[in-house]
């Protein structure tokens, strides 16, 4: 092959600045490549951050969810609580009742005997 036909091939393919494209791209093909990579890891690393923002507020929304559930249980327990005292103290009542009760049947003076 002569000097002629290399030129006359090159200025088929191109010429100079194909050349020249073809060496930038030759040199850039790893800078290239680790662009891309950093690409995909900025996308992946957004991915991630959606993810762990969508499971935060799922998280705050069940942790509402759960407070308001305690404090349906404690309105409940203090419900029957009170339940509880007033029933007690009708119970209390009717002990103090049953002794200060008088046994004697047809006594004048009958009141309830305050020496208790």
């Amino acid at each position: 092959m002569e000097i002629t036909d290399i030129i006359t091939i090159i200025g088929g393919i191109g010429g100079i600045q194909g050349v020249i494209e073809l060496l930038k791209w030759w040199r850039g093909r790893k800078v290239q490549d680790r662009q891309d990579v950093a690409e995909i890891t900025a996308t992946e690393n957004e991915n991630y951050r959606k993810q762990i923002e969508w499971y935060e507020k799922r998280l705050q929304e069940r942790d509402a969810k759960i407070d308001r559930i305690y404090a349906e249980l404690r309105e409940e327990q203090a419900t029957h609580l009170e339940e509880i005292h007033r029933r007690h103290e009708v119970e209390l009542q009717l002990k103090e009742a049953e002794v200060k009760k008088c046994c004697k049947r047809g006594c004048a003076d009958r009141e309830p005997p305050s020496d208790y």
